[in-house]
């Protein structure tokens, strides 16, 4: 008797997260050993459709409505159905599926994420601001419907593997790893020049637009520090960062009898993926094996939170607590567009973030949903404004 398939749902399928997550899969058994209820993209319709076809994903759907004609014409005669917008998103993540991986970038994936996880489903967790905007109310959300909530991140997976069952009492510290980015070296003078086309360009690790800017200007890595209190339950002082240029040790966990326990390999998003899809078993991956008589050395270095404020910001927002997670992420999402517009300069992101944050410390603590959006609806008027006055100035 055949082995039942495991059913699964792609939210963010054509991003870099959800492509390797469909290559795992394929590596794993594909359409013989997965039952695929559901794919998601947005404006990348001719490979969500090549995706749906390929994986034989039951419902197809994005994210833009104005496209939905071009996706069900792309997949005429086949056995998908076709859906878009932001309801058919969340229609996605409904669908009895047993693991979701949750990839769609920004606050846009909240709410389909937050309807996987009351549903029960295991959340492969690669979207950061389920829990940098609604923290508590996410994992919340998770414990109610009784699913698991897997990190998918490398950095917040290296922790999860670190991590000794029945040790949290013992954990001292986290320290998270950063590459440092395109601009690890630079001046604050020459990075007054940095476009866009400049930032995307990562050193080690490829992935979409936000993701590489967000690398390039440290953002990623101070949203990660806001993460990783709600994953692993941490006070804000138990969490560090270290930059690692060479992206081999993916994060360490300390423990208070001097242990430190670090999860390495070499930098691709599979293995993560990979862990979170068999966990608690690891699967055979075809990725690059680490060779350490070819990696000659290992650097660190302490972040320098003058050249990259987003961590100070972090640091800052993880102290005054209450809304200032969904503060930050709505003003940098704010500010990173106009940044990508050419309307601010790279360094100008911090600076219209940091204003927000500032202007917005009273703001009331989310104790919903609606509070969540609302504090995120505000961060980005007022970051707007900013950057309104900003151009003007210039």
């Amino acid at each position: 008797m055949a082995a039942e398939k495991r059913r699964i749902s792609i939210l963010g399928s054509t991003g870099s997260i959800g492509v390797n997550t469909l290559d795992v899969i394929n590596q794993l058994g594909g359409r013989d050993a997965f039952d695929v209820q559901a794919i998601t993209g947005s404006s990348n319709i001719s490979l969500l459709a090549e995706q749906a076809l390929t994986s034989g994903a039951r419902l197809a759907v994005t994210a833009d409505e104005s496209r939905y004609g071009e996706l069900k014409e792309a997949l005429a005669g086949s056995t998908t159905e076709v859906a878009a917008g932001r309801e058919a998103l969340i229609e996605a993540a409904s669908r009895e599926a047993d693991w979701v991986m949750a990839a769609i970038v920004g606050i846009a994936g909240l709410a389909p994420t937050l309807a996987a996880a009351r549903r029960g489903a295991d959340i492969a967790l690669a979207n950061k601001e389920c829990l940098v905007s609604a923290g508590e109310l996410f994992v919340n959300a998770v414990a109610e419907g009784g699913g698991r909530l897997i990190p998918v991140d490398s950095e917040h997976s290296a922790i999860f593997q670190s991590l000794e069952d029945d040790q949290h009492h013992a954990v001292e510290r986290i320290v998270l790893t950063a590459s440092g980015g395109p601009f690890r070296t630079w001046t604050r003078d020459k990075m007054k020049g940095v476009t866009a086309d400049i930032a995307r360009a990562h050193p080690n690790w490829s992935m979409g637009l936000k993701i590489s800017i967000g690398s390039a200007s440290m953002f990623n890595k101070a949203l990660e520090m806001i993460e990783a209190k709600h994953l692993f339950n941490l006070r804000p002082e138990q969490i560090e960062v270290i930059v690692h240029p060479q992206s081999i040790i993916h994060s360490m966990v300390g423990y208070t009898d001097g242990s430190v326990l670090a999860q390495l390999g070499c930098p691709d998003m599979r293995t993560a993926i990979g862990y979170a899809l068999t966990y608690p078993n690891r699967p055979k991956l075809d990725v690059e094996r680490l060779d350490f008589a070819k990696l000659a050395r290992l650097d660190f270095e302490a972040p320098d939170e003058v050249r990259f404020p987003a961590l100070r910001l972090a640091r800052a927002a993880l102290q005054r607590g209450g809304a200032q997670g969904a503060v930050m992420n709505g003003a940098e999402e704010t500010a990173f567009q106009a940044f990508c517009e050419g309307r601010i300069g790279f360094l100008a992101m911090a600076d219209v973030v940091e204003r927000v944050m500032d202007d917005m410390v009273m703001f009331p603590a989310a104790t919903d949903m609606e509070g969540v959006f609302a504090a995120d609806a505000e961060a980005r008027r007022l970051a707007a404004e900013v950057i309104t006055k900003t151009e003007m100035a210039a």
